[in-house]
C-alpha cells in the first residue's frame, strides 16, 4: 500500500483535470482497500474512490481529504462465471473473454475505466449493458461494516445508474458476470453496429469481429484512450441522452425506453442546438472534433472552463427544446 500527501489527481483521470487530494492511497488487495476506509470513516474524513478515473470530473481546489486508488488484481474464470477484482482494467477484460471464446461483453470493448465501476454506471454501449451479464457484485457495506454479496436483482440497475450510483454506502470489491460459451457474438442490436458489420439487426457475427469492429468505431469517435489523441482527453459521453414521456417534436429522433418512454440521443440535441464538433471558446476545452456527446481538455484547461462549457450547451439545448442534459460523470468538488 502506498501513500502520498498533497498528491496530483490530474493524471490518476482520462480528463487529466484537477487538484490534488490531501493525501492520496493505492490499495492492491480487499483488505488493504477495506482498512482505509474503516480508518477514513472511523475518523471523519472525506473519502474520494478512484478506479480507472474515466468517469471523474475534479474541481481545480481538488479534494480536501484521503482519495483511495483501487489497483486490486483479479480474473478468475469458472466454466462461463467471470470474476473480475475491482482494479483490473475492464477493455483488458473484455478482449481476454473474447480470446477465451466467451460472449456477452464483447461489445463493451473499449470503454475506459476499471471492473469496479461497471455496475456503478450500469455501463453500456452499442447494444449491450452490463446488467445483461452481471449475476453478482461483492461490496463493502460501510454501513454495516461488511463485506456482502447483492443480486443483479438488488443492484437495482436502471439506464446509467445503479443502486451504487450517488451513494457513498457501498465500496465495489469484485464483479461476477454470467457469459456463454459461444464463437459468435450476442444478436447485434445497434443500427450503427449492424450496419458496418453489413448485418441486420438480431443477427451474430464473430466475437473477434464483434469486438474489433466495435474498437474501430469507438476510435473513430475519439472514445479509446490514446495519450497523443486530445480528442480521447474526456469521460467519453459528458451527458446521458435523456429519456422522456412523450417527444416534444415528432421527427425527433429517438429509440424505446423502460415504460413506454423514449430516449432522445444527446449528441442529436446537442448539434442541433448549434453546437458542432470542435465548438470551443477559449479556455483549453471543446467539443471532440470526432463526437459531439464528448468534452475534451486540449491540454491546457481547467475544470472551470470544462464546466462553463457544459453549463453552456446544457442552457443552450434546454432554450431550443426545453429539455435539460444531466452530465454522466461524477463531479467532486464542482458543480453544473
Amino acid at each position: 500500500m502506498q501513500e502520498l500527501h498533497d498528491a496530483p489527481l490530474a493524471p490518476l483521470t482520462t480528463f487529466r483535470l484537477g487538484g490534488p487530494a490531501t493525501r492520496l492511497v493505492t490499495a492492491t488487495t480487499d483488505d488493504e482497500v477495506v482498512a482505509v476506509v474503516r480508518e477514513a470513516d472511523a475518523a471523519g474524513t472525506p473519502l474520494l474512490i478512484i478506479g480507472g478515473g474515466s468517469n471523474l470530473v475534479i474541481g481545480d481546489k481538488g479534494f480536501d481529504g484521503t482519495a483511495l486508488r483501487i489497483a486490486t488484481r483479479g480474473f478468475e474464470l469458472s466454466g462461463t462465471t467471470l470474476e473480475l477484482a475491482a482494479g483490473e482494467v475492464w477493455t483488458d477484460a473484455v478482449a481476454r473473454t473474447v480470446e477465451a471464446g466467451l460472449a456477452g461483453i464483447e461489445c463493451l470493448a473499449g470503454i475506459p475505466g476499471s471492473a469496479g465501476a461497471t455496475p456503478i454506471q450500469n455501463v453500456g454501449a452499442y447494444g449491450q449493458e452490463v446488467a445483461q451479464t452481471i449475476v453478482a457484485v461483492h461490496a463493502y457495506d460501510r454501513v454495516a461494516d461488511r463485506v456482502r454479496t447483492l443480486s443483479a436483482a438488488e443492484c437495482g440497475f436502471t439506464y446509467r445508474s445503479s443502486i451504487f450510483k450517488h451513494n457513498d454506502r457501498w465500496l465495489v470489491l469484485h464483479v461476477d458476470f454470467r457469459l456463454a460459451v459461444s464463437a459468435a457474438s450476442a444478436p447485434i442490436r445497434y443500427a450503427e453496429l449492424a450496419r458496418r458489420l453489413g448485418v441486420a439487426a438480431g443477427d451474430a457475427v464473430p466475437l473477434q469481429q464483434a469486438r474489433d469492429t466495435v474498437l474501430q468505431l469507438r476510435a473513430g469517435k475519439g472514445m479509446v484512450l490514446d495519450a497523443d489523441d486530445r480528442d480521447t482527453w474526456s469521460v467519453g459521453s459528458f451527458f446521458t441522452n435523456p429519456v422522456l414521456d412523450e417527444l416534444p417534436r415528432p421527427d425527433m429522433p429517438h429509440w424505446p425506453a423502460e415504460d413506454g418512454r423514449v430516449k432522445v440521443p444527446a449528441a442529436w440535441l446537442i448539434e442541433q442546438a448549434g453546437f458542432g464538433k470542435g465548438y470551443g471558446r477559449g479556455g483549453g476545452v471543446a467539443i471532440s472534433s470526432k463526437h459531439t456527446l464528448a468534452l475534451t481538455n486540449r491540454g491546457d484547461g481547467t475544470t472551470a472552463a470544462l464546466l462553463d462549457l457544459a453549463r453552456e450547451i446544457r442552457d443552450g439545448v434546454r432554450d431550443r427544446f426545453g429539455i435539460d442534459l444531466h452530465p454522466e460523470p461524477v463531479l467532486v468538488n464542482c458543480a453544473l
